[in-house]
């Protein structure tokens, strides 16, 4: 079943055209593709905004289902949101826009189905449809979805798909209909890659897509993005900002108002895929428990959218099990007091030195520009101090205010150079990272099997340090499958992302850049490649600067091979 390279992305778009499916998305999380004339009608509606903004709320009207298949009726697309609404029910779904080159096999028409338990047939995702065909074209009989996260074979001389667990079998068929749309890949004037709208993409206040065909193979990394204007349609890098968990307000009533931590970054032989993954994390300690919901009975898809009393204290009592809300706010363990983390990382000066606070952006000689917003107990307004590894000098409140306004998780970094004193952590919610190894090879790593990471997060409550305590947030497209090449520098970055998992710098809990949902769990600033090829995107492969660029995104983070000494 190895995977034969895939042609370069000039040789699969010699002109800057490519095949779009439009799938929407089930109650539990599965994508199903539209027929190609409803793909058809979407894209055309879809290409009329392509003057405006990329998949973003710039996008102005919905467009009726109706209108291209009569049983589609009561379903709207609503694009500002990316979602399908039914108007009777009140039901809305996910949608997305796939790119497939245009000899994929729904640029050819070819739909692969399984059958339901109710007689019906039902399409598998794009993505799957494509693999199967690419699979059955280079004459493998028995394909395995693992690489696509599925625990299924699919037999193609007998029509079959075995899910591996439970060894139960479902006929399976492969239909030749109507070509899916060619379309023009849409970007921005000026912007010379594809077009993407994906959340590693979209980080901070950017607004539209990164530039350059591998926007994540920057050859010189930037550090942080700047906040961006909602109008601006790529993302500007600059040198003076520092990284946040999510947009926080700020701080009101200093002389200079400086915005602090403003921006909203990405915060023995191995089993074959199928055993027991090498690797599983749950944060158990970090952040309410959630229950697992009870095993699902459904195998098809549902349709296209488918005053108290005082108590005397001689009664005895058993005290109620405490809410998942009172869970979330009682937080984790124990913050270490903020002036102490100033004084642990910093040597106060006597003497102020010539230059400005480039937090207040007063002068050092002078208050600080927080001194009347923010109260130290041992710090002074015009305390100054200088950090123990960069030597940058700050006021001590400035570098208190700071610190206040982000994390508190007891380390602290420099708002000039960037340096991270103590251990970053972010705030990503609970969850469960898995990894997995096979013998298939990723474009541009022929010569070494794939390293798969499986994260999955529910959803949950907000704790303490997320942007709304105590409110609900959403975790969608979980779980979320990721590639690396299984070769010495793949697996020194598996095992960094592991050491940014337990810190919880993955993802965070923000506003999605691409629907414009908030209160759900996005990336935080560490990429990662979703796709195994066809690298449309920027998200799959061939990409030979990502590995290294990757390792720059973490040790940005605190995260390096220095990490790995201490475990």
């Amino acid at each position: 079943m190895a995977m034969a390279p895939s042609p370069s992305l000039a040789q699969v778009y010699a002109s800057p055209v490519a095949v779009a499916v439009w799938e929407w998305q089930d109650g539990l999380g599965t994508w199903h593709p539209y027929s190609a004339a409803v793909c058809s009608y979407i894209e055309q509606q879809f290409v009329q905004q392509k003057g405006q903004r990329f998949g973003l709320g710039s996008l102005a009207h919905s467009i009726p289902l109706g209108q291209a298949d009569p049983l589609l009726a009561p379903y709207i697309i609503d694009l500002p949101s990316w979602t399908q609404f039914r108007q009777d029910t009140g039901t809305m779904r996910s949608v997305r826009r796939h790119l497939f080159p245009q000899h994929s096999a729904l640029g050819q028409g070819i739909i692969w189905e399984w059958l339901s338990d109710d007689g019906s047939w039902t399409a598998y995702e794009a993505s799957v449809c494509d693999y199967l065909e690419q699979q059955v074209a280079r004459g493998n009989q028995l394909v395995d979805l693992a690489p696509l996260g599925y625990n299924y074979t699919v037999n193609y001389s007998t029509h079959t798909q075995t899910n591996k667990t439970s060894s139960f079998c479902r006929s399976v068929r492969r239909q030749a209909g109507p070509p899916y749309p060619v379309t023009t890949i849409i970007a921005p004037p000026g912007h010379t890659g594809v077009a993407c709208s994906c959340h590693q993409c979209l980080s901070g206040g950017g607004t539209g897509p990164v530039s350059g065909r591998y926007r994540h193979s920057m050859t010189h990394l930037p550090a942080y993005p700047i906040p961006q204007h909602s109008h601006r349609t790529a993302v500007v890098f600059g040198a003076h900002q520092a990284f946040a968990p999510y947009s926080k307000p700020s701080l009101s009533g200093a002389r200079s108002a400086p915005r602090l931590n403003s921006t909203n970054p990405w915060g023995g032989a191995p089993p074959s895929l199928g055993n027991q993954p090498l690797y599983r994390s749950s944060l158990s300690h970090l952040g309410p428990r959630r229950q697992p919901p009870a095993p699902s009975t459904a195998s098809g898809a549902s349709g296209p959218a488918g005053s108290p009393g005082s108590i005397p204290t001689t009664v005895p009592m058993q005290m109620p099990k405490p809410s998942r809300v009172q869970q979330a706010l009682a937080g984790g363990t124990t913050k270490p007091e903020p002036e102490q983390v100033i004084r642990n990382y910093t040597e106060e000066l006597k003497t102020a030195p010539d230059e400005d606070c480039i937090i207040c952006m007063e002068k050092l000689s002078v208050v600080s520009g927080y001194s009347d917003v923010t109260d130290g107990k041992t710090i002074g307004p015009v305390a100054v101090g200088r950090l123990a590894k960069c030597s940058h000098a700050f006021h001590l409140l400035c570098l208190l205010a700071m610190y206040c306004n982000g994390n508190k998780d007891g380390s602290l970094q420099c708002p000039s150079c960037k340096t991270i004193y103590g251990e970053k952590t972010g705030t990503q919610p609970r969850g469960k990272m898995e990894v997995f190894k096979f013998q298939v090879s990723l474009p541009g790593h022929e010569d070494c099997g794939t390293i798969l990471i499986v994260y999955n997060i529910p959803h949950g409550i907000q704790g303490p340090e997320h942007p709304n305590p105590g409110k609900p947030f959403t975790a969608r497209g979980f779980p979320r499958q990721c590639y690396l090449p299984d070769n010495a520098q793949g697996r020194k970055v598996l095992e960094l992302l592991k050491v940014a998992w337990k810190r919880r710098l993955i993802f965070t809990v923000g506003t999605s850049s691409t629907t414009g949902e908030t209160d759900t769990v996005v990336w935080n600033e560490i990429h990662h490649k979703t796709e195994m090829d066809r690298n449309v995107t920027g998200h799959g492969y061939p990409d030979p600067n990502y590995l290294q660029n990757v390792l720059a995104e973490l040790a940005a983070q605190g995260v390096t091979e220095d990490c790995l000494e201490h475990q």
